[in-house]
Order: structure tokens, then C-alpha cells, then sequence
């Protein structure tokens, strides 16, 4: 028999559906239920690519004897952590407090269900005592008993954490300079970490960290050959070893071993959505067509395995396949002769590292790119341009005979926080590999959130669902469309930004103490209203709606805006103070806060703008924000209708608050753009 989960929309819970508990999800009606009897409540947390979320599944969820005492003794929900972020990041900050070690998926966490704080927790249990973890019974009956024979304490503990989660992240904002110690702290601490032999951080597990990556290029721009090694050697590594799919492209979520050899076989949007621009925006600095093709790679992988039939991209691949972690992607030497021969057969055993050990349990192998083209020329004395053609036929061939076997089941959720990250990605990698097409594909993904707005200018957590959306939804779509503002101007897309600016301000920020909550202000209450200042798998809303205020405020000399987004640094400054390394899209925030990119408004025709276009991206290579506007600016903003327009084209040149004299011609401001960098170099 089915429980009450076979009718949800996300996919985790479904999965569940026919589990012998009797989960709910977490709704009104679970939460009542849980008081009613005051039976405490079991929290399980997931998502659906997770492989422990499905081995603890299979031992314990799906096991009879141990549904029954789970139904005996609690109220079983079950939460998908992708559609319900709040709930997922307020009790991972519990089982930290409570456990003094980080989380992770499945949370299990055991709630008062009058308070719904939690008096238990931890992650993966075993369904029998091993890898020093108790039985998941035990567990079970030992946090019935002290729920029923220790409820003083209990309380006691409650009132507690209670206390800590109110207080966590409330630290008094700075009043001082907002100086760039933080963003040189982190530098140190990033090469610090870093591993110069494997790229990345030292030690495993081994995670792309491409917000860390991105940061190490913005200071390779200003000449840090440290920085340009450690991100170009990562880049390197992570693009030729397990981490990376060779043969569909795009990445997994992490890998197990110190040398990326072996990851966990989930692939996420949210991974290569961030991978995107950092590989395409790389290519460009260094000689690597390995970078390009990692970004060609992870476009065409979401073309056709992640696109969903109503528009946007799906959120996630599973690791397993047939029960069994990583079996679609993994390989033997049988199964290449059978398919390869001759002369394919060996450039692809030496491409792949077919003629090594299996890397995979002693039995099979996962692809790495092991040889380049020039390496297999010279070692079978076969010409170059003949290897690297064997090498794209027998991708071809692989990569079908993968496709004829079980595939890893698809998370068709399409989440509004990882398609805005997407759609910004797009942008950015379309833009520096010139790639007309990409730009086409976030053009529509930010039709899709628009469409998708009610009439509040509030966003959901889902598309095509009506569930509440958060921070990260609302501050990744307003930076999505100030980034497609730059490639293409739309009014449109102007009054959608400007929308999802004002929601910010309106229903999410905190005007006491600075910065923004992740709920919204009429959101369920829950045992916390978290206001997250850290980057974890993705960045930070509160910096992300940073960056993305100062943007917006600086185009429309909007003082609310800059307002808000200094009044989230002075708050998250301690944060990022303690932990500079963790806050990389923090520190890009406050980066533009201490010295704006300059932003160009060029008004005229579009021929004129596509000439002035042209004229400037050849000339000045240096990080620019270029909005070009074609029309009569009718319905533009005052700040931006007030700039001039004339025959040929005008530009206008702002630094921050401070514009400079419109230009007529690209030779002047091209002067102007060099009076400012010399300026910056002598305060330097």
C-alpha cells in the first residue's frame, strides 16, 4: 500500500511512496497530527540523487519490522531538501549544534512536535551496528525512551538551542571601514589549502568549489601568478580526471579520493551551472582547449540529458543506476574490444587509461582522459590528426552503446534558484566564447522565471508549482537578468530586475540588523528565520542579492538599492571576517562595493551600438559592464532616460556614483577608461 507521499510533485518523496512507513510530507496537517498524540517526529532529509539517502532506503525504510516501530513510535515526515531549502538549512545548524560535526544527507532528525526543535539527530544510520554507527532501531527506541522518560531534559535542551539558532548569524554590524582585509585573507587561506600536485583543496573528499575558482581568476586579472596556477591547475585536473563525464560531458558532484580519481556519480545543475562560465571565462587567459571544450561539454550534456519538456532544465541525474552507484558510467576492457577495434580500439584504451588497473573497485574502469592526442600520436606513431579523429568516433560509439543501458533516474524538478545560476552561467560563457546560442538559452530561461512572477513579483521554489520561494530564488534571477542586461538589452528584462529588487527590499530584508532572511516575510514560522551569509554548494543569496543591488543601484543611481547591499556587508562582516575562504561571493560583493566595475551606457541605433560593441571589446580588454540601448528611452528609467543620445551613438562612462562627460567616439572613451586605470593602480 501506498503512504501519504505517491501524489507529492517531488520525485525524493515518491520514491518513498511505497516504503512500509507511513511518511507525510511536511504540511499543516503532519505537523497537527505530531501534536495531537504528542508523538515526537521523525525528520528525514534528502534529495533524490543521493546515494546514502537510498542505501539507508533500502536497509531501513524499506524493511517491515523497522517501518513498524518507526510508525509506533513517531510521526514520519519527509522532506525534499531541494524544494524545501529552509527546513533543510535550519536543522542542519541543529545536528551541528547538537552532533559539534557537520551534516549532510539523509538527516535524521527527531523533533518535539510541540516546539518542532529537535532533541536528536544525525545523518546515514545502518540498519545493523557497523562503521561505529548504532543500529538505526536502537537509535529509534533510544530517542522514544528519552522523549518519554527525560522530557525535562529534553526541554531543558530545547530552550538551549532554541536560544542558539536565534542568535546565530545576529552578530551587531560593523560601523568601520569596509576595508579588503577579508578578500586578502582569503586569498592566503585559499593557496594555503591549496593541493599543487591534484589541484583543488588538500586532502579528500575532493569538491570543484567553482565560486573559490572563480575568485582566483578575478585575482589573476590583476597579475597574481599564485592564484592563476592554483585555479588553472584545478580547472586542469577536474576536466581530465573522474570528476568530469568524457564521454556526455558536464560534472559529477564530488569525488571520493584525494586525486579526483572516483566521484560520487550524482551530477547536479547547480555544479555545472557554476563550472560553465569559470572553464569558458578561463579559456580565454590561458593556451587549454581542454577548458573550452569542458564548457562546450557541459552545454551540450544539459542539451540533451537535462532540458525539460516545459522549458528550463531538470535538477539532478541520480548515482545510481540498477541499485548499483556508478554502474552506467563504468566500463571493462571486453566491453570496449566489442564495441572498438583496430587502431580505434587502441588511441581509445590509451585515451580513456584502459591499458592502467581498473580504477573502480579492481574491476572496471571509470574514463579519465589520461593521454592527450599528441601523447597517443607519439606513442603508436600515428599522425595527430588521424588520433584526434579515433578519439571522436570511438566518443561517438561509447557514448551510444551507454546510452542503450538502464540510465540513472532524472529529477525532473525544475528549481528557480538553479536555472537563474544556469541562466547566469550562460550569459557569461556565451559571452566570452562568443556563443550567440548559449545567450538564446538563458534568454529563455528568464522567460520562464518571468512568466513565472505573480503579480507581487514573488517567485515560487519550483516551476509550475505554486510553493513559496526564497532569498536564493529571488536574488539568483534579479542577478540573471542584470547579467543578460549586459549582452542584451531589454526593457523587459530591466522591469523584471527592477521587480525582483523591490521584493528584496520589501519582503525579505532584515532593516533592523542588515542583510536578508532566506523566508520571506510571511512565511510558515518555523524554530528559525535564517539569514545565511556563507557560500556552501551554492553562493549565498545574501551575497548574491549583494552584488546584484549594487549592480542595479549603480545603473539607475538608485540609493535604496546601494543602501541595502552595504547594509548586508556591515552585517555578514564578521562572518566573513571569521571565515573569509567560505564567502567567496561575499567578498566579489564587497570587491564591487570598494571599486565598481565601471559600466558603459551606450545609446543609439543597433547598428550603432553593435559598432560600438565591437569597437570596445576589441580595444579594452579589462572587465567592463556594457549596456547598450537602442530607442528613444521612452520607457527607461530617469537615470538612465537622462543620458544622451545622438547621431552616431553616445556613451557614458560611471564609476560607482561618479559619470564622466558622454563620449562621441570610441577613442575618447577609451581615454577616459585609461585615466581611471591608471587612477586605480596608483591607489593600488
Amino acid at each position: 500500500m501506498s503512504n501519504r507521499l505517491a501524489s507529492e510533485s517531488s520525485l525524493y518523496l515518491r520514491q518513498h511512496a511505497d516504503n512500509p512507513v507511513a511518511w507525510q510530507a511536511w504540511n499543516p496537517a503532519a505537523l497537527a497530527e505530531a501534536r495531537r498524540s504528542d508523538k515526537p517526529i521523525l525528520l528525514s532529509i534528502g534529495y533524490s540523487a543521493c546515494h546514502w539517502c537510498h542505501v539507508m532506503a533500502h536497509e531501513s525504510f524499506e524493511d517491515a519490522d523497522t517501518g513498524a516501530l518507526m510508525n509506533s513510535l513517531f510521526v514520519n515526515i519527509k522532506v525534499d531538501r531541494e524544494e524545501r531549502p529552509d527546513i533543510d538549512r535550519i536543522y542542519q545548524l541543529a545536528h551541528q549544534a547538537l552532533t559539534r560535526r557537520g551534516g549532510g544527507w539523509p538527516l535524521t532528525v527527531f523533533l518535539d512536535p510541540h516546539t518542532l526543535l529537535p532533541f536528536y539527530a544525525g545523518t546515514y544510520f545502518p540498519k545493523t551496528p557497523r562503521y561505529g554507527m548504532p543500529a538505526f532501531s536502537e537509535v529509534l527506541q533510544g530517542a522514544r525512551q528519552w522523549w518519554d522518560n527525560e522530557r525535562d531534559q529534553v526541554q531543558q535542551q530545547n530552550q538551549a538551542l532554541q536560544g542558539f539558532l536565534a542568535d546565530y548569524g545576529r552578530e551587531a554590524a560593523h560601523a568601520g571601514e569596509l576595508s579588503d582585509q577579508p578578500i586578502r585573507d582569503a586569498r592566503e587561506r585559499f593557496l594555503a589549502g591549496f593541493d599543487p600536485v591534484n589541484g583543488g583543496h588538500r586532502g579528500a573528499p575532493k569538491f570543484p568549489h567553482a565560486g573559490e575558482i572563480d575568485r582566483l581568476l578575478h585575482f589573476a586579472q590583476s597579475g597574481d601568478t599564485q592564484a592563476a596556477q592554483a585555479a588553472n591547475t584545478t580547472l586542469a585536473r577536474i576536466a581530465a580526471r573522474g570528476l568530469h563525464d568524457p564521454l556526455a560531458g558536464g560534472f559529477f558532484r564530488y569525488c571520493v579520493d584525494e586525486h579526483w580519481d572516483i566521484p560520487h556519480f550524482e551530477k547536479m545543475l547547480y555544479d555545472n551551472a557554476q563550472l560553465l562560465p569559470v572553464y569558458a571565462e578561463a579559456a580565454l587567459s590561458v593556451d587549454a582547449p581542454a577548458f573550452r571544450q569542458a564548457a562546450e561539454g557541459i552545454v551540450a550534456w544539459l542539451r540533451s540529458e537535462m532540458r525539460a519538456e516545459a522549458g528550463g532544465f531538470c535538477s539532478a541525474l541520480d548515482a545510481d543506476s540498477e541499485g548499483v552507484e556508478g554502474k552506467f558510467y563504468l566500463w571493462t576492457r571486453e566491453q570496449f574490444a566489442a564495441l572498438l577495434g583496430g587502431d580505434s580500439l587502441a588511441v581509445a584504451t590509451l585515451h580513456y587509461g584502459l591499458d592502467r588497473e581498473p580504477n573502480f573497485e579492481n574491476e572496471a574502469w571509470h574514463l579519465h582522459t589520461v593521454r592527450t592526442s599528441a601523447e597517443i600520436s607519439a606513442a603508436l606513431a600515428i599522425d595527430e590528426a588521424r588520433v584526434v579523429a579515433l578519439i571522436t568516433t570511438a566518443r561517438e560509439t561509447l557514448l551510444a552503446a551507454r546510452g542503450s543501458r538502464i540510465r540513472p533516474a532524472r529529477d525532473d524538478k525544475r528549481l528557480v534558484a538553479w536555472n537563474a545560476l544556469l541562466a547566469t552561467g550562460l550569459v557569461r560563457a556565451g559571452r566570452a566564447l562568443q556563443r550567440e546560442d548559449w545567450l538564446d538559452e538563458a534568454e529563455a530561461i528568464l522567460k520562464q522565471l518571468q512568466a513565472a512572477m505573480d503579480v507581487r513579483g514573488r517567485l515560487p521554489a519550483v516551476l509550475g508549482t505554486t510553493g513559496p520561494g526564497f532569498l536564493d530564488d529571488h536574488a539568483y534571477s534579479l542577478q540573471a537578468a542584470l547579467t543578460l542586461l549586459e549582452s542584451r538589452w531589454s526593457n523587459a528584462t530591466l522591469q523584471m530586475a527592477i521587480q525582483l529588487a523591490e521584493t528584496l527590499l520589501s519582503d525579505f530584508i532584515d532593516r533592523e540588523h542588515g542583510g536578508f532572511f532566506f523566508t520571506a516575510r510571511d512565511h510558515e514560522a518555523l524554530p528559525q528565520r535564517p539569514k545565511p551569509w556563507l557560500d556552501d554548494a551554492i553562493p549565498s543569496g545574501n551575497a548574491i542579492a549583494a552584488q546584484s543591488l549594487l549592480q542595479l543601484g549603480f545603473l539607475l543611481a538608485e540609493p535604496r538599492y546601494l543602501d541595502a547591499a552595504e547594509a548586508c556587508l556591515r552585517a555578514a562582516w564578521v562572518a566573513i571576517g571569521e571565515l573569509p575562504q567560505a564567502a567567496a561571493a561575499m567578498l566579489a560583493a564587497l570587491a564591487e562595493f570598494r571599486r565598481p566595475l565601471p559600466q558603459v551606457v551606450i545609446r543609439g541605433s543597433v547598428d550603432e551600438l553593435a559598432a560600438w560593441r565591437q569597437a570596445l571589446q576589441s580595444r579594452w580588454p579589462q572587465s567592463l559592464r556594457i549596456y547598450a540601448i537602442a530607442g528613444d528611452g521612452i520607457d527607461l528609467p530617469p537615470g538612465l532616460a537622462a543620458k544622451p543620445v545622438g547621431i552616431g551613438g553616445r556613451a557614458t562612462l560611471c564609476i560607482g556614483t561618479r559619470c564622466l562627460a558622454s563620449c562621441e567616439n570610441v577613442d575618447t572613451l577609451i581615454e577616459q577608461l585609461q585615466a581611471d586605470r591608471a587612477e586605480q593602480v596608483t591607489q593600488r
